[in-house]
């Protein structure tokens, strides 16, 4: 996927805002654009339903993406469910199923779907393509650190190894290992260029990634992302259902409601205009 340098920069305020920003705040940013871009390209080629309404901004135009708005932005590190629209957000149904949530929060999601198809067609393992299809939903959430707060946010559902991978993939996607294949993406030095250093806990936390018998786990999550904006490759979520269904564990009482470690932050997606 081509990267528009002018447009990616005005999405962030422009080139002077950009260079406050920190080292992992930039990284964040260029992939939400890249992610956000290609949902608005999959919207204006096919259309959208309701059991599949995407969650963006007011500002959004058909063919346009994103576009200039009147007054302040929220800021940068906000998820898109609490971005302003013209529309509630579509009604969840009293014991949602992570499905529903890729219906009614996480919509188009083309990115994660086109990794994860990505991993499939490879052969990877279940957990691996499951760890693919979750690795960047948690920006309807926040997304600053999405990668920690899919850990959290996943981890009482899923094998311990996928909510591991997806937590540290966000350290280890800044990092080469031609032994197995990954390169630094080259769209990253065309957007903030080669003298570009993460921040210090992102590179702490790769080396403890590194060291760690599941390295390949946060690893192939890396490895499938690039391949989540070809925009070449038809996909649906239809082919992941069985596999969510083995990989993922739905409580009884719907997601939100089951008293877990993350349930508070299901809740949040449910209904992010609560004031308490």
């Amino acid at each position: 996927m081509d990267v528009d340098r002018r447009k990616f920069l005005a999405s962030v305020g422009g080139i002077a805002a950009f260079e406050l920003l920190s080292p992992e705040d930039r990284a964040e940013a260029i992939e939400h654009y890249m992610s956000g871009e290609l949902d608005n390209w999959y919207i204006d080629e096919f259309g959208e339903t309701a059991a599949l309404a995407p969650i963006r901004p007011n500002w959004y135009q058909q063919g346009g993406g994103q576009q200039d708005q009147d007054g302040p932005r929220p800021a940068r590190g906000t998820g898109r469910v609490f971005q302003p629209r013209e529309e509630p957000l579509a009604e969840m149904p009293a014991k949602p199923t992570l499905i529903d949530f890729y219906r009614y929060r996480f919509a188009p999601a083309q990115h994660v779907i086109r990794s994860a198809t990505h991993a499939l067609k490879e052969g990877h393992p279940e957990r691996t393509v499951m760890a693919c299809l979750l690795h960047d939903v948690s920006q309807a959430l926040c997304r600053s650190d999405h990668g920690y707060w899919g850990g959290a946010l996943f981890a009482p559902y899923v094998d311990e190894r996928i909510s591991w991978g997806v937590k540290y993939h966000q350290a280890l996607r800044f990092f080469p290992d031609p032994a197995v294949g990954y390169e630094y993406p080259e769209f990253y030095n065309r957007i903030w260029g080669k003298d570009y250093v993460p921040d210090d806990y992102i590179t702490a936390d790769y080396k403890f990634a590194r060291n760690h018998s599941w390295y390949m786990e946060a690893r192939m999550v890396t490895m499938n992302d690039e391949y989540g904006f070809d925009q070449t490759v038809p996909v649906s979520l239809e082919p992941f259902i069985d596999i969510i269904g083995r990989q993922w564990k739905d409580p009884v009482e719907g997601l939100g409601y089951d008293n877990s470690s993350s349930a508070f932050m299901w809740r949040t997606l449910i209904d992010p205009t609560r004031p308490l």
